[in-house]
């Protein structure tokens, strides 16, 4: 998962300072922005409940209604990333009835079981990066002078620990520590020494070696029964039983010692470990966020591609209530993982939803939609600001850009009067107006750098013409 914010310690984070931290990067939105402020701190304060209540308390699920581009999506994520929660976000509509070809509703919770591997992946491996670099070099100072090198304690056994580890574990190949390192001549250590200092300030950088990378096995399995989530799995465990290949590659020093760094981290990390504290992070503190739920809303009576849209509420609501989903790591409950829903309901409303499913998100928050003042707000205060993010990118070309008060003013009622005009899109509106009237300027740049002032009159000249002629603005904006 990207890291978007600051990772926060949740104990200490109390619902208003939750709601103080999203309002750095969203616009309005209060009623929804207390929500799920309650909700996460409603996880801590489940934690240091009594234990005899503490699996009684599930979460308050959420449903968001509002038009697009008003920060739905963005209130859930800017949440998971605030206090490193696993999230993941899913659309409805890609998921069928039990019967039809298409992705089951469990895969959602395997995603969020994926997302969680990965980022306590990434935890352990900045834990053992130090260690793991040390190792690196210590394998690019064999290959540049392999007769340096100590004869191996392990000799055979250690290849079969390798093999065998790969089969039963990796604690298998732990079992027996090693021996005592083997010494080596006091010419050899001191010509290892002298290479260590060199590679550590670059001096090998950009020489040529040979390494050999290790290569795991990649089955084709094809569709196994069960899906193409369960063929993908299989092929991964088979893979893993096999023994590892070796190929060789001639690589710069500092690509070996990317590779090598990556290798060793591997081999230090438990994995074991990982897979139960990240399905532990999934059923405790696991976000999903399901998108366009209104698009399987409805009734069921037309057919066609509308056929199997109560069956996906069907399929859903088992997970939402809380089951265990068999994934590759191991059952996770799904029973105090957050699902916060939302949809736009234009045409479908709340109470299309099957009763049971609607029971299953108690909480429901209404977005509003966007005025003038929130563009302005939008295009100026958050810590991620369009127009900050513009000037930024044309600043790596040498242009310095100037947004005058008037500028900002006219973008917000332009992107204001094509959103009344054509379809409502929400702040995404800014982005096209802002590709429209910055073109020429992203065009011309490097070629033509110093300051370039954006004003009123140059917003103007840019989409006046464009958003007086609806049809056109329509295509255009």
């Amino acid at each position: 998962m990207t890291v978007l914010t600051t990772t926060l310690d949740p104990a200490r984070l109390t619902p208003r300072q939750i709601v103080e931290e999203l309002d750095k990067y969203i616009v309005g939105q209060a009623k929804a922005k207390r929500a799920v402020a309650i909700a996460l701190r409603n996880r801590y304060r489940r934690a240091r409940a009594r234990e005899d209540l503490r699996d009684e308390i599930t979460p308050k699920n959420i449903l968001m209604i509002g038009p697009t581009g008003v920060g739905k999506t963005e209130i859930a994520r800017r949440l998971a990333a605030l206090v490193g929660a696993p999230f993941v976000k899913v659309e409805a509509t890609k998921y069928t009835e039990v019967g039809y070809v298409g992705r089951d509703v469990e895969s959602m919770v395997r995603d969020l079981v994926d997302a969680s591997i990965r980022t306590v992946t990434d935890e352990r491996r900045e834990e053992v990066h130090d260690l793991a670099a040390r190792h690196a070099v210590e394998r690019v100072i064999d290959a540049l002078h392999p007769e340096t090198r100590p004869p191996s304690a392990q000799g055979q056994s250690g290849a079969l620990g390798a093999a065998l580890g790969s089969i039963f574990g990796s604690g298998f190949s732990q079992q027996h520590p090693p021996g005592p390192p083997a010494s080596v001549s006091a010419d050899a250590h001191r010509v290892r020494e002298q290479t260590r200092a060199e590679i550590e300030r670059g001096f090998y950088d950009v020489r040529l070696i040979e390494i050999e990378v290790e290569e795991a096995q990649n089955l084709p399995i094809g569709v196994i029964g069960g899906g193409i989530d369960q063929s993908g799995d299989i092929g991964e465990m088979l893979g893993g039983i096999l023994p590892k290949r070796r190929t060789k590659k001639r690589v710069t020093v500092a690509e070996a010692l990317r590779i090598f760094e990556q290798e060793e981290a591997q081999k230090l990390i438990d994995m074991d470990a990982v897979k139960r504290e990240a399905l532990r992070r999934a059923g405790e503190d696991g976000i999903i966020f399901i998108d366009e739920i209104d698009k399987v809303a409805g009734s069921n009576q037309r057919g066609g591609p509308d056929v199997s849209r109560e069956g996906v509420q069907r399929d859903i609501l088992p997970i939402v209530e809380g089951s265990t989903v068999n994934t590759k790591h191991g059952p996770i409950k799904t029973d105090h993982i957050l699902f916060i829903a939302a949809g736009a309901f234009h045409i479908s409303k709340p109470s299309d939803l099957i009763p049971e499913l609607q029971g299953r998100l108690p909480i429901r928050v209404e977005l509003d939609s966007l005025t003038a003042e929130d563009f302005k707000t939008i295009l100026t205060q958050p810590k991620n600001a369009l127009v900050e993010q513009y000037k930024a990118l044309l600043a790596t070309d040498g242009v310095t850009l100037e947004f005058r008060e008037d500028a900002i003013e006219q973008l917000a009622a332009f992107a204001m009067t094509v959103n009344e005009q054509t379809e409502n899109i929400g702040a995404r509106r800014l982005h096209t107006v802002l590709e429209r009237v910055l073109e020429d300027v992203s065009f011309d740049a490097p070629d033509t750098t110093g300051t370039v002032v954006i004003d009123g009159a140059y917003v103007r000249g840019r989409l006046a013409d464009v958003v007086a002629n609806a049809d056109l603005s329509g295509y255009i904006l």
